[in-house]
C-alpha cells in the first residue's frame, strides 16, 4: 500500500494524548453508568450466576458464606465484572474510533468485522459455558463428593472460579480473530497452520484438561470447540489471501497491459 492512511491527519503527540484520554474516559464512564444501573439488582445477578450449581447442591444443602463481608462484597464484585463485560462494545468503539483514522480502507474493511466478531464470540463463549459447560461441571462434582460430605461451596470461591471459565472461554473463543489475524498479516501461511493441525487438537485437548474437570466431556466441550473455531479461523484467512492475491495479480495485470500498449501516434 502507497500513500497515507485514509483519514490521516498530522497530528501532534499532545493531541493524540488528549484524544486517548478522552476515549479512556468514555469507556470508565460508561462502565460506571452500567454497574450504577446494575448495582440494585446485585443479588439478583449473583442468584442467576449460582443457579447451574445450585441446581445440583445435595437436598437441603446451600452454598455458604464464610466472610462477615461476603454476602454484600461478593454479589458487588459480581456487578462490577458483569458491568466491564456489558461495557466491552462500548470499550471497543472507543479503540475503533482512535485506531481508524489511521488506517488505509482496505484495512477498515478487515478490521471492523473483526472488531464485531470479537464481541460476538467473547459472548458466545461465555454463554457457552454458562448454558453447556456449568451444567456437567457441576453435576460431575456433585456426583463424586465422598459420602459424609456436605457439598456446600461458599459464595466468593465459587465466584472467583466461574470468573475465571467465563474469561477462559471467551479469550479461547477469539481462536478465529487470532487466527484469522497471524495470516492476513503473513505471519504464518495457511500450508504451514494445515501443517500444524495435529499439535492443534492435542493442545486443544491439553487446555481442557486444564481447565476442565477430569472427565473426557466437559474436556471434550472446551476442546472440540476450540479445534472447529481454528479451522473457521483458517477458512476466512485462506478466503481474504486468495482475494488478496487475485487482487494483485490483477494489478500486476493492469500493469503488463500498460507496458505493452503501442506509444501514440504522435511518438511513432
Amino acid at each position: 500500500m502507497t500513500g497515507q492512511p485514509d483519514g490521516d491527519q498530522d497530528m501532534p503527540l499532545v493531541a493524540h494524548l488528549t484524544e486517548l484520554r478522552t476515549r479512556l474516559l468514555r469507556c470508565v464512564i460508561a462502565v460506571l453508568l452500567i454497574f450504577a444501573a446494575l448495582v440494585p439488582f446485585a443479588q439478583e445477578i449473583y442468584t442467576l450466576v449460582s443457579a447451574p450449581l445450585r441446581a445440583y447442591l445435595p437436598e437441603g444443602a446451600t452454598m455458604i458464606a464464610t466472610g462477615v463481608a461476603s454476602p454484600f462484597l461478593t454479589p458487588f464484585k459480581l456487578t462490577a465484572w458483569v458491568a466491564l463485560f456489558l461495557g466491552v462494545p462500548v470499550i471497543l468503539h472507543q479503540v475503533w474510533g482512535f485506531i481508524a483514522p489511521g488506517l488505509y480502507q482496505q484495512e477498515k474493511r478487515i478490521a471492523l468485522p473483526l472488531l464485531a466478531s470479537s464481541i460476538v464470540l467473547f459472548y458466545s463463549g461465555m454463554a457457552f459455558v454458562y448454558f453447556l459447560v456449568f451444567p456437567l461441571m457441576f453435576h460431575f462434582f456433585a456426583s463424586v463428593t465422598p459420602e459424609g460430605v456436605a457439598m456446600m461451596t461458599d459464595i466468593n470461591e465459587y465466584l472467583d472460579f466461574v470468573l475465571t471459565l467465563f474469561f477462559a472461554f471467551g479469550v479461547a473463543f477469539e481462536i478465529p480473530v487470532a487466527t484469522f489475524l497471524i495470516i492476513w498479516i503473513g505471519l504464518v501461511d495457511v500450508a504451514t497452520l494445515k501443517k500444524s493441525r495435529p499439535y492443534v487438537i492435542v493442545g486443544c485437548f491439553v487446555v481442557g484438561m486444564v481447565l476442565t474437570p477430569p472427565d473426557i466431556f466437559s474436556q471434550t466441550l472446551l476442546a472440540v470447540p476450540m479445534w472447529l473455531l481454528f479451522e473457521v479461523g483458517i477458512l476466512f484467512g485462506a478466503m481474504v489471501r486468495r482475494d488478496a492475491t487475485e487482487d494483485a495479480g490483477d494489478g500486476n495485470a493492469v500493469a503488463t497491459r500498460k507496458h505493452d500498449d503501442p506509444p501514440p501516434a504522435s511518438q511513432a
